[in-house]
């Protein structure tokens, strides 16, 4: 289960994502160098032709291939989710997974256009097929969030038919499908004028996305006044409202009690106890004009108990803190989420006492990225600052993991 969502801003557009995934699956931020074309791809369960790749900034579960979300050197930006149809994925055999798709269309596409064209393609080589989740039997269909700072993309599949709708202002996509009428292209079998709602699983509950939908579609709303900062906010959502903009802890909303019978409790900053929770996000703010910098905040584990650190993608290049791609780290901010989801007053101080602390380093860590972006700084700059952001972040860790006696993560 994850959420994404985008927003057209003066300039440009601005795309978030949070991936959700198993409780004790990690995931990690890797930056991945250009490939020339020629030879073979191993995706996570099928090998095909290899196109080539551009490189790219992608948040990948350290079992799979694929990537959760990512964005590419040509500032295009690919988010999954996982919806239900009435096409069983069951009945498909071992193919590409939504998480191979995304890193395709982000090493194939220099446009959000062509990313669709690219993925639409791939269906129709390949198909989907396989199970998201290792270790279980989990195959689905995903439909994807699709930008570039000109425009973008809802795609929604269903095995190897698809249908897209222009964002427009921007766009929310959850687990559910969104489209009806209104998608502008499609795969051949779909028919012209289709009601694609009707390929809806009527047995699948779309209140588990309904009330994630309804809080990032209040930040899309917004419209172009809405920051990196409001992303974050909203990412950080417990069902109460978006908090804890970066610089700020925000009155920490306490994670929820439980899942309820209308699915409220299934929120955005996710905590679906010993089930799924969120294992790592980004925002990320897409420049139309090819002399502003693109901007990058990344996050692991649930963004309440975490830190969006920023990171400088410079051309074909990418200065990543360590933190951000240590599974190590990731078992450490897991371990935080846990200690969140205590009951009652417990959960709710181990909050307040996390964000207290994280919330300091996070505030330091944009405040240095902003004067390191206006200076259009170099590599070397950028390496010595996440060199700093790193020690901070591991040593604020490690005292918030003792003052709320989390459990030390293993391994």
């Amino acid at each position: 289960m994850c959420d994404t969502f985008c927003v057209r801003r003066p300039g440009g557009m601005l795309f978030a994502k949070s991936s959700d995934r198993p409780v004790d699956e990690a995931q990690v931020l890797e930056w991945l160098p250009g490939r020339d074309p020629g030879g073979s791809v191993s995706a996570t369960y099928l090998t095909i032709p290899d196109a080539g790749a551009a490189a790219l900034l992608g948040s990948r579960p350290t079992w799979m291939w694929g990537l959760e979300h990512g964005v590419n050197e040509h500032r295009v930006a690919i988010g999954n989710e996982k919806v239900w149809t009435v096409d069983d994925p069951h009945a498909a055999p071992e193919a590409l997974v939504g998480m191979d798709l995304v890193r395709l269309g982000l090493e194939r596409a220099t446009t959000a256009d062509r990313a669709v064209d690219v993925i639409a393609d791939l269906l129709d080589a390949h198909g989907q097929g396989g199970s998201g989740e290792a270790g279980a039997d989990e195959p689905y269909w995903s439909s994807f969030l699709i930008v570039d700072p000109d425009g973008g993309w809802v795609l929604e599949t269903s095995g190897r038919s698809w249908v897209a709708a222009p964002v427009g202002g921007g766009a929310a996509i959850s687990n559910r499908l969104t489209l009806s009428t209104e998608w502008t292209r499609s795969s051949d079998d779909v028919e012209r004028g289709t009601d694609w709602d009707g390929r809806r699983a009527p047995a699948a509950p779309t209140g588990i996305a309904d009330h994630r939908l309804a809080a990032t579609r209040r930040c899309v709303s917004t419209g172009s006044s809405v920051t990196p900062h409001h992303a974050v906010a909203a990412l950080r959502d417990h069902g109460g409202g978006p908090w804890g903009q970066p610089g700020s802890t925000g009155d920490p909303t306490p994670v929820p009690d439980g899942v309820h019978d209308d699915w409220s409790g299934v929120t955005v900053c996710m905590h679906v106890r010993d089930y799924q929770c969120t294992t790592a996000s980004m925002v990320a703010d897409l420049p139309s004009d090819p002399g502003e910098p693109l901007r990058v905040w990344a996050a692991l584990g649930t963004p309440c108990s975490s830190v969006y650190l920023p990171v400088a993608v410079l051309g074909d290049e990418a200065v990543v803190a360590s933190v951000l791609g240590d599974v190590g780290a990731w078992r450490s901010f897991s371990a935080l989420s846990r200690a969140v989801e205590r009951p009652g007053a417990e959960g709710g101080d181990a909050l307040l006492a996390i964000r207290t602390s994280l919330a300091t380093v996070e505030a330091a860590a944009w405040a240095d990225a902003e004067e390191l972006w206006a200076a259009r700084a170099g590599a070397e700059r950028w390496r010595g600052a996440a060199a700093g952001w790193d020690q901070l972040v591991r040593s604020a860790v490690a005292d918030v993991l003792s003052a709320t006696s989390a459990p030390r993560p293993a391994g």
